[in-house]
């Protein structure tokens, strides 16, 4: 028997109908996700602390003919995210797609960190995921489908780097567990979980690496492709995960590196 189904790729990669929710949208790589998820259709709840960035983010999605509405969230705020994400819900007829973007990063030594520091990095980068995901899994879990798309790192797969930066490596490969057995726990319930795991990119996270010399030759040498990534090469990965093209796909970090992991 010749089983011949009607199939288009490229059509896998729509988004048309969908709503998404980029935290930290307003600049650098969560901008760069609104974006690429917009082109493919999807309406994007913009979510940021600084309501000018996520407005900025906002207009350039409208100019370009798309849907877009901005939020000022604060994701260590528990409250904050139930009542952003039910407004959401409510103003777009649901959540999709979910992009556990917001992150920071405190470089550190450990042996002078304070406690506060610690706290505030695991809050917004391994906390608010646990908290955005749980109120949009509410919705996704409902409808029986959705995609969420954590931003994790390539010190989230490695283990470590040339400097100190405690919490944000403990929190990216917190991201990176969290993502396995999240997709395990959600995926016969039709939500997928995975993540990208970038290397140095060219955002604001790492303009004091860039500005360093000695950083920024290191980094560059070390990474088989010699160079920092653009936020812009994050896309194609992001709207992979987030697409019917990766129907088959949940629990894993993709490495978006450069080659970082490769050697």
């Amino acid at each position: 028997m010749d089983d011949r189904r009607s199939f288009s790729v490229l059509a896998s990669f729509r988004l048309d109908g969908d709503t998404a929710i980029v935290t930290g949208g307003g600049k650098g790589l969560g901008r760069i996700a609104c974006l690429a998820l917009a082109e493919a259709g999807a309406k994007i709840a913009v979510l940021d602390l600084d309501e000018a960035t996520a407005q900025q983010t906002v207009g350039e999605i409208s100019e370009a003919g798309g849907e877009a509405r901005a939020w000022v969230c604060d994701v260590t705020d528990e409250g904050a995210v139930i009542e952003t994400f039910a407004a959401i819900a409510d103003a777009f007829g649901g959540i999709d797609i979910l992009v556990n973007n917001a992150g920071i990063a405190r470089r550190d030594p450990t042996e002078s960190m304070p406690t506060e520091t610690w706290d505030l990095v695991i809050a917004i980068n391994q906390t608010a995921v646990f908290t955005c995901s749980r109120e949009a899994g509410k919705h996704m879990l409902v409808k029986g489908k959705g995609a969420i798309i954590n931003i994790a790192s390539i010190m989230g797969l490695s283990g470590g780097g040339f400097y100190p930066n405690l919490p944000y490596h403990a929190s990216k490969g917190a991201v990176v567990n969290m993502t396995r057995a999240l997709a395990a726990e959600w995926a016969q319930r039709g939500v997928r979980v995975n993540a990208i795991g970038p290397t140095f990119t060219e955002t604001d996270l790492t303009a004091p690496l860039r500005t360093n010399n000695q950083a920024k030759a290191f980094i560059e040498e070390r990474t088989p492709m010699g160079r920092f990534a653009q936020p812009e090469e994050m896309a194609g990965a992001i709207l992979y995960l987030a697409s019917d093209a990766a129907s088959a796909v949940t629990g894993i970090t993709l490495p978006v590196d450069c080659g970082w992991l490769a050697i």
